[in-house]
């Protein structure tokens, strides 16, 4: 009787370490952040912005809650935080002050959440999956990674003029509301001004005179892995101040998707979400 007793403990400790594995839940707000609500050193109630492009936290100055038991050096940079997120604790925590964040956020956190794990963004259930093991991957497909200066590029063809594919690498960017935004120089390149269809454009001037102007249009077609979305909303800028460097894949686009990451970070795992099929955000 012990030995049949003690082999089904072992065998049900052995499946416990194969799904081994913590959720924290999250809220998505109608701009496509992602909300976690916080206690930060076991004081400061936050709710935080989700940042994948992006490794530890930070706090903004239009933040609607107090934070006053982070302590800021001189540099703005406060070291040796706790975060807890239900019954998960996260140990020294850096945190720096005065960065903005999205609509409903006080500040943002990073992929500091995972440990360095693999990792799940569940959006048709609202919640991160941290995994110990290898998570199941039936149903998903693989896609490579690059992870360079705390952001995941990877690689989606874009159908701008007929039928011919143009590959370009996008930054995956979960604090940017919309769809696209492409660089100044993919634009300038592919000659989006003619030739995508122009839905919208405001023209803003800094204090020395000189403008930009942001553009939306629409995208015919986007292949990512084997999906492919149609008429995808795309942003880029024009005119005297061109500082966008890097192709976006925006929260918009992000939410089509559930997506699982490798601990190694070389590859993720996608396959369509519920809002796959929704109608594309609108830059206002």
């Amino acid at each position: 009787m012990f030995k049949k007793t003690s082999f089904i403990i072992l065998l049900s400790t052995g499946f416990a370490c194969i799904n081994a594995q913590q959720t924290i839940p999250f809220r998505i707000t109608k701009h496509n952040n992602i909300i976690v609500k916080t206690l930060v050193n076991k004081k400061d109630s936050l709710d935080l912005m989700f940042q994948i492009a992006m490794e530890d936290a930070s706090i903004s100055p239009e933040r609607q809650r107090k934070a006053d038991h982070i302590v800021f050096d001189k540099e703005e940079i406060s070291e040796d935080n706790t975060v807890q997120i239900g019954k998960l604790t996260l140990n020294k925590v850096r945190f720096s002050d005065n960065q903005m964040a999205g609509h409903e956020a006080d500040g943002k956190i990073g992929t500091v959440l995972f440990g360095g794990k693999a990792f799940k963004i569940d959006y048709d259930h609202n919640q991160f999956i941290i995994y110990d093991q290898k998570p199941d991957l039936k149903g998903y497909e693989p896609i490579n990674t690059l992870y360079d200066h705390e952001g995941f590029y990877i690689v989606a063809d874009n159908v701008i003029d007929g039928k011919k594919q143009q590959e370009a690498y996008f930054v995956l960017q979960s604090g940017y509301s919309g769809g696209l935004l492409y660089s100044n120089d993919f634009a300038a390149e592919k000659e989006l001004d003619k030739k995508l269809k122009i839905t919208g454009e405001k023209t803003l001037k800094n204090s020395s005179g000189k403008s930009v102007v942001t553009k939306q249009g629409i995208l015919p077609f986007l292949k990512v892995g084997n999906n492919v979305l149609k008429d995808v909303s795309a942003g880029f800028f024009i005119g005297d101040l061109k500082k966008q460097t890097v192709n976006y894949f925006g929260a918009d686009m992000l939410r089509r998707f559930n997506w699982i990451f490798d601990a190694d970070r070389k590859t993720a795992y996608i396959k369509p979400s519920k809002y796959f099929s929704e109608p594309y955000y609108i830059i206002k």
